[in-house]
């Protein structure tokens, strides 16, 4: 019986157990055994994908490369220069590159080539017969030499047989040669082909002529090849594209006619690619990364927009690693004499990938900045701010939403600082942008009145944006805080200094991340003048932030590197200076740091009079009129500047950040609003205590109601 049988064995009953249950005992099977072609395979498949298997086979394929790769470099290298081959791949380049200066002295050598070379030819076809008459010649004199060396030889020595010694002699060196020859021909004939191999493996090896993933790990090259217009040709010919590819072949210039010179640009280089008929610009755009992969470099380091021509894509190619190079430090930290100007000047936020100078006006422009988390959107935000920070007619009502101390340095600056994501910040936020919209109207009706009226620029900002509209929190009459809907206040008041703010430059500037509807909805983000995108994921997020024209005319913030291209922004803005039929421009900004932001608005704090910074505390109530009772004292009268000066000097937390519109509103439908005295306007002692007498009256009158 086999190993694998169950064997049942009965045990015999004793006596005593006679009327027991017969009980059996069941042997444990052994595990089936492995079938040997089973365990053959398993270990087949272990040696074939190990790693060592997969280096020598690497090897293998890298060594017999670097041979054929080297006879196909010597054959290359012999039609080179037994043909007039480089000189017309040059002159085709030259031209392509629309060098026609360089061309016509390309196709200059190339004439002087084919002339020396026909002379040599001729030269090869009268060779025979100068030889063999030189030879005649050479060896008639020769024979005749060596006879006469003889002759004197004999009358020398007295010896007749010593004129043909030198004869001999000659005779004897040939012989000797011949069998030299003899003796080492079999070896050269056996040596000469491993010889000649060994040379074109090591021509192959030099040039690393085999694939890159045959190639050692320490030799494998990532830098990209010089971008040349027939490196740019190939890469659109292999980019898929069937039309495109038959419409070069069929080109006579091999399509180096579709192309505009190639010009440096910053950090790599620019062309127009005007495309045949029947190829669409989106079929490029499409295939971004494999014309990147063509042309030897990332993804990232190829952007393609549309200009204005027709049927034309514009290439930026930059060198390799080029883009991971940092840009330097802002023109506001190297220059400690920089001041700015709001209305006529631009503010320095970093350079464009040209390596040009990217400039930002700031004048009367809604700004909107988005991005995934992480990738410098404060940073960026608040460089411009900084800039504006030099000029001392701005002022500043800043919250920030995030609240870890990115804005902190504006305390003492701003005349509001809201710095927190808890829901009262929410809050307090929204009523400093309804804040811009009261301010805003007031400038409204006062141009109105006076149609050349000038304002100072007022800057809201609203760092992490989305905090507010993403806010559940209702008010006391039921109206949201957030949302996107007419009842949203701040969704509305943001509505409100989009639609009349920058008339009378009350100015808007937000930053979000990871836009959507919910988050930023459509009418706020077409609401900003100058709209800047960092990395994002999608497609559908990078049109929410920067709208489909934009996105169709070649921005692509969703394909900058998530962490790699921190600071890096795409920018669709009339604010900027964008190359003529561009729609967008990318732009690498300066970072600015803690420290260095600190020194800016120390310098930004010098050129102004001083600023109270109005920190919002909504736990405190006081009653304003009866404050500004109290700081009127004896006077009979007290300017309105005097009376906020003492207001925030009273209590500068509540009413720090106030303003004469603030002032009015108090004072408003007492009966003890500003007029004017002197021409200048104050506020009355007597009309205020009248005011709050009413008040106590009126207030004694309903409770006893």
């Amino acid at each position: 019986m086999s190993d694998n049988v169950v064997h049942l064995h009965k045990h015999t009953p004793t006596p005593a157990a006679e009327d027991r249950p017969t009980l059996a005992v069941v042997e444990a099977a052994p595990a089936p055994a492995v079938p040997l072609w089973v365990r053959s395979g398993r270990a087949a498949r272990t040696a074939v994908t190990h790693e060592r298997t997969k280096a020598a086979a690497r090897a293998v394929v890298r060594h017999n490369m670097y041979l054929v790769g080297g006879a196909r470099i010597v054959a290359r290298r012999a039609w080179d220069g037994r043909t007039a081959s480089r000189y017309e791949r040059m002159l085709r380049a030259a031209e392509a590159a629309g060098n026609y200066e360089v061309a016509a002295e390309w196709e200059e050598r190339g004439q002087r080539f084919r002339e020396a070379r026909h002379r040599r030819r001729m030269d090869l076809l009268r060779a025979p017969a100068a030889m063999a008459k030189g030879a005649v010649v050479g060896t008639g004199v020769g024979m005749g030499t060596l006879v006469g060396l003889g002759v004197v030889l004999a009358c020398a020595t007295k010896d007749v047989t010593d004129v043909v010694t030198p004869l001999m002699a000659v005779v004897e060196f040939i012989r000797l040669l011949i069998t030299i020859v003899a003796i080492v021909w079999g070896p050269l004939v056996t040596l000469g082909p491993i010889l000649a191999l060994l040379g074109l493996w090591t021509v192959g090896r030099h040039q690393q002529a085999a694939p890159n993933w045959a190639l050692p790990t320490g030799a494998r090259s990532s830098e990209g090849e010089p971008i040349t217009p027939s490196i740019v040709v190939k890469a659109l010919r292999d980019l898929g594209v069937p039309a495109l590819r038959n419409a070069i072949k069929e080109m006579g210039d091999a399509g180096a006619s579709m192309l505009s010179p190639i010009v440096i640009a910053g950090c790599g280089v620019e062309v127009d690619v005007t495309l045949p008929s029947g190829v669409s610009t989106i079929e490029v755009q499409n295939r971004r990364r494999k014309l990147a992969e063509n042309l030897s470099r990332h993804e990232h380091e190829v952007f393609i927009t549309i200009p204005e021509a027709a049927r034309t894509v514009r290439l930026w190619v930059a060198d390799s690693g080029a883009l991971d190079e940092p840009i330097g430090p802002s023109p506001l930290v190297t220059d400690e004499t920089m001041t700015a100007d709001y209305k006529k000047g631009r503010a320095p936020w970093g350079q464009d990938l040209r390596g040009d100078a990217a400039a930002l006006s700031l004048f009367q422009r809604h700004l909107l900045v988005t991005g995934l988390s992480n990738q410098g959107k404060t940073a960026s935000l608040r460089a411009l701010a900084l800039w504006a920070a030099l000029d001392r007619t701005v002022e500043f009502r800043i919250a920030d939403l995030k609240g870890v101390g990115d804005w902190a340095m504006f305390d003492g600056l701003a005349t509001v600082l809201i710095q927190g994501p808890a829901d009262e910040n929410v809050i307090e936020a929204t009523e400093m942008v309804e804040g811009l919209v009261v301010e805003m109207n007031r400038r409204i009706e006062a141009r109105r009145r006076d149609p050349k009226a000038v304002f100072a620029p007022l800057i809201g900002i609203v760092d992490e944006a989305q905090v507010a509209f993403m806010c559940p929190v209702k008010d006391e009459e039921n109206r949201p805080y957030g949302g996107s809907k007419a009842t949203s206040r701040y969704f509305m008041a943001v509505r409100k200094v989009h639609n009349q703010g920058r008339a009378v430059d009350v100015i808007l500037w937000e930053g979000t991340q990871d836009p959507t509807d919910q988050n930023l909805p459509k009418l706020v983000r077409e609401g900003a003048h100058t709209r800047a995108s960092l990395a994002l994921g999608t497609e559908s997020q990078a049109r929410m932030a920067l709208g489909d024209k934009a996105v169709d005319g070649g921005a692509a913030p969703h394909l900058l590197r998530q962490g790699l291209d921190k600071g890096t922004l795409v920018v669709a803005s009339d604010g900027i200076e964008i190359p003529k039929g561009q729609s967008s421009l990318t732009v690498r900004t300066h970072y600015i740091d803690d420290d260095q932001a600190e020194a800016i608005i120390n310098r930004a704090k010098a050129l102004r009079d001083g600023v109270t910074t109005h920190v919002i505390d909504r736990g405190e109530e006081r009653d304003p009129l009866a404050d500004i009772a109290t700081v009127l004292g004896d006077s009979s009268r007290v300017l309105t500047q005097d009376v906020l000066k003492r207001l925030a000097a009273l209590d500068a937390d509540v009413y720090g950040g106030w303003s004469f519109l603030d002032l009015k509103r108090v004072l408003g439908g007492t009966g003890a609003e500003p007029y004017k005295s002197d021409g200048r306007m104050v506020v009355g002692r007597d009309r205020v205590q009248r005011a709050l007498t009413q008040r106590d009256e009126d207030d004694s009158a309903s409770a006893a109601g």
